[in-house]
């Protein structure tokens, strides 16, 4: 089994906050984060597909084609957003990384899929920061 990455790069705005709850709780739970003015990162998605590599390409999934298949389902709905706001499959839901990751893998996974036969989704890593990331193997349960 060989195990392919691509990173890809998106900026985007998120608040992190609990509408059941008072500001005051908010801040103590989520401290800036839950700035009412937004806070911003740059964050870096890491895609890992895993398969046999094809006999006749060498290929695991065509690296451009896999890039095309993120910016177009994905970065492009998030790059330069405000994460709470503008992406529709974000709309009512917390904007955890957590959460953000696994709504990823619900729209990557049945299309990476389709790439390449035998090729499936493995891995999302997110990253917030250069020391705060996120991996999601695509359990259930979110």
């Amino acid at each position: 089994m060989v195990y392919v990455n691509r990173k890809e790069h998106f900026n985007a705005a998120h608040k992190l906050f609990n509408p059941n709850w008072t500001k005051e709780k908010n801040e103590e739970v989520f401290g800036p984060c839950a700035n009412e003015n937004w806070h911003g990162h740059n964050f870096e998605l890491i895609v890992t597909v895993k398969g046999t590599p094809d006999p006749d390409t060498g290929f695991v999934v065509d690296l451009k084609k896999l890039s095309t298949l993120i910016k177009e389902d994905v970065i492009n709905l998030v790059d330069h957003k405000n994460l709470n706001i503008d992406v529709p499959f974000l709309k009512g839901k917390m904007v955890s990384c957590e959460i953000i990751i696994s709504e990823f893998w619900k729209i990557l996974e049945p299309k990476v899929a389709q790439l390449q036969k035998g090729a499936s989704l493995y891995k999302l890593t997110l990253y917030e920061t250069p020391r705060n990331y996120v991996e999601y193997f695509g359990e259930q349960g979110i």
